[in-house]
């Protein structure tokens, strides 16, 4: 029984440290603000370009093809 209820309240405890955690006393500065901010629109950025690489391209020449639309006909 002792070794349930120690388990239980080491359970609480850190539950409660995870939920409630200390103050952190820390700076950012404006270069590294500005860097996170960065390196978070070049993933997002990234990302699209993946999304219209993989994607949007093939669907795109797919769609052309089974219009009977060829690339050398638009370019004339």
């Amino acid at each position: 029984m002792r070794n349930k209820t120690h388990n239980l309240l080491l359970c609480l405890f850190s539950l409660l440290f995870m939920v409630y955690p200390p103050v952190a006393s820390a700076y950012i500065g404006p270069g590294l603000g500005a860097g996170a901010v960065t390196v978070v629109l070049g993933i997002v950025s990234g990302l699209l370009m993946l999304v219209v690489g993989v994607v949007w391209y093939p669907l795109k020449k797919l769609i052309r093809r089974l219009k009977g639309t060829s690339e050398d006909k638009r370019e004339e």
